[in-house]
């Protein structure tokens, strides 16, 4: 019997670039990777082909007449998903925009920038940190993915996980520790 991981139906999730060694390129991802706390040039890569599926998506919609049903209907959906990523807003809800996003606009709607724009870690790289130590829960479900894609419906949902030691918790091991000290001490 095979393993279930064997049985899963595998897709890419991201491209490598063509030209493995253009120096512009390579500056704008290394940016880009200390700008978001990204471990990898992988997750940049991986927003980029987000990004790439759903400009092309758009351009082909774009090429069908105005009043198509095919453009209709998959236009409407493709905006819906953006506008529910929260990658475009109310305002921009035409295909034409969707041609203009860019991966900036997806690495802003991971859970490590939200956690660290709402204030919960004081740096990008302490919100990793917090959210692989399973401090993090959205919608009380916790989250150990720092590159879980936040929905805008799920944003404000976003808080310390019930159990964690930074959320008024049990203490964690180090101030377990000192307590001990302490009351060791002081007898």
């Amino acid at each position: 019997m095979p393993s279930a991981k064997a049985l899963r139906a595998c897709s890419s999730t991201f491209k490598t670039p063509r030209r493995p060694f253009e120096k512009e390129r390579l500056d704008a991802e290394l940016k880009l990777c200390g700008e978001f706390g990204l471990r990898a040039k992988k997750e940049v890569w991986r927003a980029k082909y987000m990004v790439a599926k759903l400009r092309k998506a758009a351009r082909t919609l774009l090429t069908l007449d105005e009043k198509d049903p095919k453009r209709l209907f998959e236009g409407a959906a493709v905006l819906r998903q953006c506008r529910r990523l929260g990658v475009l807003g109310d305002d921009k809800l035409k295909l034409d925009y969707v041609l203009g996003l860019t991966e900036e606009d997806f690495l802003q709607r991971r859970l490590q920038t939200q956690v660290h724009k709402l204030g919960l870690a004081r740096s990008i790289h302490h919100a990793r940190v917090l959210i692989r130590q399973r401090h993090i829960r959205v919608g009380g479900q916790r989250v150990n993915v720092p590159s879980f894609i936040v929905r805008v419906s799920s944003q404000k949902h976003i808080d310390l996980a019930r159990g964690s030691s930074l959320a008024d918790g049990t203490p964690g091991r180090v101030k377990r520790r000192r307590i001990k000290a302490k009351a060791a001490a002081a007898a």
